[in-house]
């Protein structure tokens, strides 16, 4: 039985789809696992979806399932107090460092504050959408990117410059596709 398309929006869309699941994931091998398990779930529903919009169905069964792997397994990560400093613009490899300690940053978070972090600022999701994708208000959204916004800063080293209405600096470096940290997100 083979479902039309299926394959060309894998092919399309897995390498970004496999982006947020590291982001909510924090684990390369996990996200490969979160994503095959939702493409294995959204196989055989292909038919009813494609037409409509696969990628938003697929971004929020991963945030979904995400959660509930979440919710049953044992975190044995061990939070450290300090984190690294950032590195010396000289160093070639100081935008990896910083992007990995954004990631580490964005994993102590909450799920469901990672989730909207993840969405509404790695995806750049409005906040209308995160709310249809999450099952939850707007203002649900708003008040769970502003603690988690609060909560990076209070984490990250001061140079990665969290600002008010969303990631800016040498924090959107990080993003996919880089992009200048001006924009905004409170559509």
């Amino acid at each position: 039985m083979s479902h039309p398309g299926f394959e060309e929006f894998v092919a399309a869309r897995g390498p970004r789809l496999l982006r947020v699941a590291w982001l909510l994931t924090g684990d390369p091998h996990l996200a490969e696992d979160l994503l095959q398990t939702v493409l294995a779930r959204v196989w055989p529903k292909w038919h009813r979806i494609a037409d409509d919009s696969p990628e938003a169905y697929v971004r929020k069964a991963l945030v979904h399932t995400h959660a509930s792997w979440w919710r049953r397994r044992w975190r044995g990560e061990v939070p450290h107090g300090e984190l690294p400093d950032r590195p010396q613009s000289a160093d070639p490899y100081g935008d990896v460092d910083l992007e990995q300690v954004l990631a580490a940053a964005i994993r102590e978070l909450p799920v469901r504050q990672r989730a909207v972090v993840v969405l509404r600022y790695f995806e750049d999701l409005s906040v209308a959408d995160t709310a249809e994708v999450l099952g939850c208000t707007e203002g649900t959204v708003k008040s769970q990117a502003s603690k988690a916004l609060r909560a990076l800063r209070g984490r990250l080293p001061s140079a990665v410059g969290i600002g008010g209405a969303g990631v800016s600096g040498a924090a959107a470096g990080a993003r996919r596709g880089g992009g200048s940290g001006g924009e905004r997100h409170d559509r």
